[in-house]
């Protein structure tokens, strides 16, 4: 079989596995390596370490599936219809987490259906597919795979697909024909993603502080979020969409996913009940979620600054509990949502814990909140 023979047939089989997006290129050196150096050393990973850690690792495919010598490009989409508004006591969740399955299950589950016809055409050639969580620059490979270019949110831009879509990748130690990279950038004078960050998370076009990045606030940081950035988290509990949302290239998008329609409740999240999730039940209910990630203590932290962000009275029994949480994060949130009421309804509530609450980072947002000094309160508190 012949590269341009087998390349086809894999793109064709990849189309009928629901990835909209196929492109071929060489497995070389990603010339990114050098911008991801700098960009940890910048700080900009915050608490991913594991990104620096395995540095050397993205140096090559070769790290991923020794004797690799091509890769085929996937994208895989997840735009599944509009945002539902979220009204009082919800939260607003990332459209790729909408769904039942998690989006690595599912990815993986096309990827094998994929290596098992490479193996079907080609018995003799090595093959690996890897979706996010493989030390390989996707992006770089994506517009040099032709899939389109890197925009100034940091995105992988398609003329056609908008950013909505998932990266995979199949590594394999064979030739395909490769299909000429993107070279144009399509991104122009517009800045719309830039000036929408609420959270000016992107210094300058092309690169994305991700340590005021509201996703990576909501998902990868384990420690309480700095004041000053809560307020502009707004609703958002798991994830954000803004920098796609306001792109113009994401307005042509349109249609759902199979995998990915939006579970009701889930688009919006009712925030209250989970104050009432111990564990087990958070579990049970997220555990085959991309929301896992976060973890209970994570979304609730999460889930406390929005209610703190639009305080509604119907929020007060769930911030209260949140107050006595076991996990400090949990309780340093709700003190701080708390401080966002009226201080009548809940200075008997903060008193009371702060005469209890032993560690340190709690009890000075207790502080805070009756001191005032967290905003949102009715000029007739003082």
């Amino acid at each position: 079989m012949t590269p341009a023979d087998l390349t086809a047939e894999l793109k064709r089989s990849a189309r009928e596995l629901g990835f909209v997006l196929t492109g071929a290129c060489p497995a070389v050196a990603p010339g990114g390596i050098t911008h991801l150096a700098e960009w940890l050393a910048a700080g900009h990973a915050g608490q991913m370490r594991y990104l620096g850690d395995r540095l050397a690792a993205y140096a090559h495919p070769q790290s991923i599936l020794e004797g690799v010598r091509s890769l085929l490009m996937l994208g895989l989409p997840y735009q599944a219809g509009e945002p539902a508004s979220a009204g009082a006591g919800e939260g607003r969740v990332s459209r790729y987490a909408w769904g039942s399955a998690d989006y690595h299950d599912v990815i993986h589950r096309q990827l094998r259906k994929l290596e098992q016809r490479v193996r079907q055409l080609q018995p003799s050639v090595r093959v690996r597919g890897v979706v996010d969580t493989a030390p390989l620059l996707e992006r770089e490979f994506g517009q040099r795979a032709g899939l389109g270019w890197i925009g100034k949110n940091t995105m992988l831009l398609n003329r056609h697909a908008g950013s909505w879509f998932f990266l995979a990748a199949l590594l394999l130690d064979c030739v395909l024909d490769y299909d000429a990279p993107w070279t144009t950038d399509h991104c122009g004078t517009c800045r719309a993603c830039l000036d929408a960050c609420p959270t000016a998370a992107f210094p300058q076009p092309y690169v994305l502080d991700a340590t005021r990045c509201i996703s990576y606030l909501t998902i990868e940081l384990r420690q309480a979020v700095e004041p000053q950035l809560r307020p502009a988290m707004g609703q958002w509990v798991f994830g954000c969409d803004i920098c796609q949302e306001v792109c113009p290239w994401n307005r042509r998008v349109s249609g759902d996913s199979e995998w990915f329609a939006p579970r009701p409740d889930l688009n919006p999240l009712s925030l209250v009940p989970l104050f009432a999730l111990d564990d087990d039940a958070f579990r049970a209910q997220f555990r085959h979620t991309p929301l896992w990630r976060a973890r209970r203590q994570g979304l609730l932290r999460s889930a406390a600054i929005a209610l703190g962000n639009h305080p509604v009275p119907e929020a007060l029994p769930a911030l209260r509990q949140g107050l006595h949480d076991a996990d400090v994060l949990v309780r340093t949130a709700s003190a701080w949502a708390l401080g966002r009421f009226p201080l009548a309804d809940v200075s008997a509530d903060l008193t009371q814990r702060l005469a209890v609450e032993s560690n340190p980072d709690v009890r000075e947002e207790i502080r805070q909140a009756l001191a005032g000094r967290n905003g949102k309160r009715s000029e007739n508190d003082g």
